[in-house]
């Protein structure tokens, strides 16, 4: 099959906080370097690896660094990864919209972008104009846009403002007409950016569909930036994982999700974490908070059978009555059920309590979780009033299906869902 996209030893670095070196000297010792002498630019040497959670030492950072991956004419590939690991800057060189600092790009065919709400649309113009715009920026005639103007119209949703200056327009409508353009003006490639997440439901349910098209039906390639594991998964065949500018991990869809959300979940699969400032809800009041957690167990390892016990411990300032609540996530961020003790416990104000919290039985898929717990005042009548809330705080590990509740439970596939429930049924 021919190669439609070739990324070779692509990488692009950034200077933190100023265009340019930052200062003249810098600007001259850069240009000298690299038109008179003919080497390679001498400040690529002093970049950091790109970690927004940390401050570093170096005013630059690699957003991408030594990419190398081909993409098959009309395979759809995902590119996954946390906020700043460099999938939108690598769209974007994609795009023309930046270049490399070094490396280069080889595209067959033209390439229709989405990669922010607006692109490429003039506030000024109608939505009919910036369509003929878009169309004419793709490289089409007028006689080609004209053919495929009604469908584009009925497809984005926004006929009544067609000829409304797109100024005027609500973000979701921008991506409407937007990805509208960009599907239906022939682009040999197409790249999505994580724009369609501003659509409501059912045009992200259109969007998915008409890519599947675009790509089965029509044999285009795509390119695929999303946060949302379950798009990626029903629309790509490979991913690429991306994490702080480079590729870890390249592979068939389904194994490269589990690989991503597994990577996320590594970190929170410890026998004890401490929390941390950043981690409470600022938008409660903490007058009661937690402090940590620790699992009963040294490694959290469970069969499907087993309790799982977790000492919290809280602290309060003021006095307060209270009941802790959890919610347990599957290794894509879903819920899968909550666990709410009924019992409640006194806190008085300075004071600190450890506490032993249960799961009973937890009767679970194989596979990892996280769990977010919240601590309140246990008054549901009246409407709970939460004093802190932790979000997916700590992980644990279901590595095996006990035989010992159910012979049918013992053959449960993950694939029919999280959780066993039992059931029973009597003639009235």
């Amino acid at each position: 099959m021919a190669t439609a996209i070739e990324f070779n030893n692509i990488s692009k670095i950034y200077r933190l906080g100023l265009v340019s070196t930052g200062t003249l000297a810098h600007d001259m010792k850069r240009w000298w370097t690299m038109n008179v002498r003919g080497k390679e630019d001498p400040y690529l040497t002093i970049g950091e690896t790109n970690d927004r959670s940390t401050k570093g030492d170096s005013e630059y950072v690699w957003a991408l660094k030594d990419i190398d991956f081909k993409v098959e004419h009309g395979d759809v590939v995902g590119i996954i990864g946390k906020n700043g690991a460099g999938k939108s800057t690598l769209l974007k060189i994609l795009s023309k919209v930046t270049a490399p600092t070094t490396g280069t790009i080889r595209a067959r065919g033209r390439i229709g972008s989405l990669l922010e709400v607006g692109t490429g649309f003039h506030p000024e113009m109608t939505g009919r104009e910036n369509i003929y715009m878009n169309g004419a920026i793709l490289g089409m005639t007028k006689h080609e846009i004209s053919k495929k103007l009604d469908e584009i119209i009925d497809f984005s949703g926004c006929e009544r403002y067609i000829d409304t200056p797109v100024k005027r327009y609500s973000s979701g409508m921008m991506v409407r007409l937007g990805f509208a353009v960009a599907a239906h003006l022939d682009p040999e490639i197409l790249v999505v950016d994580e724009v369609l997440a501003v659509g409501d439901a059912e045009f992200q349910k259109k969007a998915i569909g008409k890519m599947q098209d675009v790509s089965k039906g029509e044999g285009r390639t795509v390119l695929f930036v999303s946060h949302n594991m379950g798009s990626i998964r029903q629309l790509c065949q490979n991913a690429i994982v991306l994490e702080k500018g480079r590729i870890i991990h390249q592979s068939e869809v389904h194994s490269a999700v589990d690989f991503y959300l597994g990577r996320n979940t590594e970190d929170k699969r410890s026998a004890q974490v401490i929390v941390s400032d950043e981690q409470h809800d600022k938008n409660r009041s903490l007058d009661v908070k937690f402090l940590s957690f620790t699992f009963a167990k040294e490694d959290p390892t469970f069969a499907s059978d087993e309790d799982i016990e977790i000492e919290i411990k809280v602290t309060a300032s003021r006095s307060k009555e209270c009941r802790i609540n959890c919610t347990i996530f599957n290794v894509e961020g879903a819920p899968v059920g909550s666990n709410t003790s009924m019992d409640t416990f006194r806190i008085e104000s300075g004071e600190t309590k450890t506490l032993l919290y249960t799961i009973q039985k937890n009767r679970l898929a194989m596979g990892t979780y996280t769990i977010s717990f919240s601590i309140g005042n246990g008054d549901a009548s009246k409407g709970e009033t939460n004093y802190d809330v932790v979000q997916q705080i700590i992980g644990f590990e279901i590595d095996k299906i006990s035989q010992s509740d159910d012979s049918y439970y013992a053959k449960w596939d993950r694939g029919w869902g999280n959780i066993f429930f039992n059931t029973k049924t009597v003639e009235k």
